[in-house]
């Protein structure tokens, strides 16, 4: 588009006027500006490819696995441990290997039932503060960051590993997915899930602990994320998180009925007496009941009867066997009523 010209009497006039002090050079243009501020860049070469809601229910998925490792980590590392989400960004997967430290410390991860990987990386400085702290020391790092020995990455692995447990129990509230600790690796530039210019999800975290801060950061590719994405909204994420509850405190009620006592006794027979006979009975003594031998018994839980069953013995015990699981509605008529 050709520029606008301005013909030399507008140069005048212009000119004029600034002398004059009518006009300021700073004023000069501002609306224009205004209206490229309104203006949001787009990469046509890179485009999103999720939405916002999309990225909203991420964010809660992992605030919720946040929540997890300042909870339950703090045992494992015996520190403690605090855990935030401090963005999700979706970006082209060679910016994320050049966002990386070297060396640093990067866990491959299968994600079934999906076929490919993702990465966790965590800056060296916490995990030499995690191992510290699971051998006996005080948690505290002091030197440049290098590549670990053997015996390091079998301390970070049982940690990486605990940290995915976590990490697959948060995202079943939306789809049942499981992370699997594949390899561990150093240099990100060694480190290939996908061409440098796909796109990629990541959700980087601050962890702290101890007095030891740095940041855990999760990386998705979107050909990993792709059949599962319809199902990411923050709508289906709190639906699920709903239901979720319901079906533990429905288990934790069931757990809980477990441990109740409750008084189990059997009825053999019922008969009706006078008082004075009662009073008058002896050892030895026979009562007629209107059951007869071969009559199912009642077998009352609490105040109900619950079931009908047949006495008999067990290796030289009574017992019974039930025969009948009565209904509310099914319970027998008590006497006299």
């Amino acid at each position: 588009m050709t520029p606008d010209v301005l013909s030399q009497n507008e140069i005048d006039s212009l000119l004029t006027e600034l002398s004059n002090g009518r006009v300021y050079i700073n004023t000069v243009g501002t609306e224009k500006m205004d209206e490229w501020e309104k203006l949001k860049v787009y990469d046509f070469k890179r485009p999103d490819k999720f939405s916002k809601d999309q990225l909203r229910a991420i964010q809660m998925i992992h605030e919720s696995f946040a929540r997890q490792i300042t909870t339950v980590m703090s045992t494992l590392i015996r520190s403690i441990v605090s855990a935030e989400v401090a963005s999700v960004e979706q970006l082209a997967y060679e910016e994320f290997v050049n966002y990386m430290v070297q060396p640093t410390v990067i866990g491959m991860i299968e994600m079934h039932p999906f076929d490919g990987n993702m990465l966790m990386e965590i800056n060296p400085n916490l995990v030499f503060a995690m191992i510290d702290r699971m051998l006996g020391g005080k948690g505290s790092f002091i030197g440049k960051p290098r590549e670990l020995t053997d015996i390091e990455k079998t301390v970070i692995e049982r940690v990486l590993m605990r940290i995915l447990e976590l990490l697959e129990d948060s995202w079943s509230t939306v789809v049942d997915v499981r992370f699997r600790f594949e390899s561990m690796e150093s240099n990100p530039f060694f480190v290939q899930i996908c061409s440098p210019s796909d796109m990629v999800l990541v959700v980087i975290m601050d962890l702290k602990v101890g007095e030891v801060e740095g940041m855990l950061s999760l990386c998705f590719p979107y050909f990993l994320m792709e059949p599962i994405i319809d199902k990411l909204s923050s709508q289906q994420w709190f639906a699920s998180t709903s239901h979720k509850k319901d079906e533990e405190g429905h288990a934790n009620l069931l757990a809980s009925m477990r441990h109740v006592k409750m008084p189990v006794a059997l009825e053999l027979g019922h008969t009706v007496l006078s008082l004075a006979d009662v009073y008058a009975l002896q050892t030895g003594d026979v009562i007629k009941l209107d059951e007869t031998k071969d009559s199912d018994v009642s077998v009352r839980v609490g105040n109900q009867v619950r079931f009908m069953a047949k006495p008999g013995t067990v290796d030289g015990h009574l017992a019974v066997e039930l025969t009948q699981v009565l209904k509310q509605d099914e319970q027998p008529m008590e006497e006299g009523a």
